[in-house]
């Protein structure tokens, strides 16, 4: 079974910082793609910020230069450093990863159980 448990949303004021993380865990071969969506009420979920084994991050226009996605191969683990928050940033966060499962031939996406980011002005 495959898991990613994310941790570190919470309340914080306009301005401030939050690091969200998201660990994958169970039988797992290899990762490829991880990232950050986020989603609030009555909007699709957007693409925050991804990383790919091997290549550059890519971002939203909304949050370059104020989102900084990491990842540690070693510990399965996507770091998501928000700083400079603002309202507009304010919405339930999901990590995203494909995985192929020890069990499998074939990447799969799997989700996290989603994390609420709440910026107050």
């Amino acid at each position: 079974q495959v898991q990613l448990v994310e941790s570190g949303g919470g309340l914080v004021q306009a301005g401030g910082s939050l690091r969200l993380s998201c660990a994958a865990s169970g039988s797992i071969s290899s990762i490829n793609f991880m990232g950050w969506y986020r989603q609030t009420p009555g909007k699709q979920r957007e693409l925050v910020a991804g990383i790919t084994s091997g290549s550059s991050p890519n971002y939203v226009d909304s949050v370059k230069g104020r989102f900084t996605i990491s990842r540690d191969n070693a510990k399965r683990t996507v770091y998501l450093q928000m700083n400079s928050l603002n309202a507009e940033d304010t919405a339930v966060y999901y990590c995203n990863a494909l995985i192929l499962p020890k069990s499998g031939s074939v990447y799969r996406a799997y989700w996290g159980q989603g994390t609420q980011v709440t910026v107050s002005s």
